[in-house]
């Protein structure tokens, strides 16, 4: 198990509204797609990152972590494992509070650097799955 509830209900509850979505685009055949709705349903700003920039669910894009110009408090993350490890890197260098690695995205050495770092992480979790939950 890679988060306990109550690191989950730290993140959801207390580590802050605003949350980048590595990974989020305008299609809606995507799983980033669905999550991201359920995320501003309970009141989470929800900033896409995706190398095509889009503007999706109303809030402007960005191509990279870093060309966001303004703090983010959560970086979920829609990417292969194989690529996550340094999304986790740059949600560090950035700055965020806390790193969620979705559903089947799993990489246990970039969940040890981002803990180290003083992060909360969640890993092979889906956020859309665990809000609800809280009540």
């Amino acid at each position: 198990m890679y988060a306990d509830t109550e690191t989950i209900r730290r993140i959801l509850e207390d580590t802050g509204d605003t949350w980048a979505v590595v990974g989020l685009s305008n299609n809606s055949s995507r799983a980033a797609y669905g999550v991201a709705e359920v995320l501003q349903r309970f009141g989470k700003r929800v900033v896409p990152v995706h190398p095509k920039a889009e503007r999706v669910h109303g809030e402007e894009g960005y191509a990279s972590l870093a060309d966001i110009p303004f703090p983010v408090d959560v970086v979920d993350v829609f990417v292969n494992s194989e690529l996550a490890g340094a999304v986790a890197d740059e949600a560090v260098a950035k700055g965020a509070r806390a790193v969620w690695f979705q559903l089947g995205v799993v990489d246990e050495q970039a969940y040890e650097r981002t803990r180290a770092a003083g992060l909360d992480m969640v890993m092979d979790r889906c956020p859309a799955i665990e809000i609800p939950k809280l009540g």
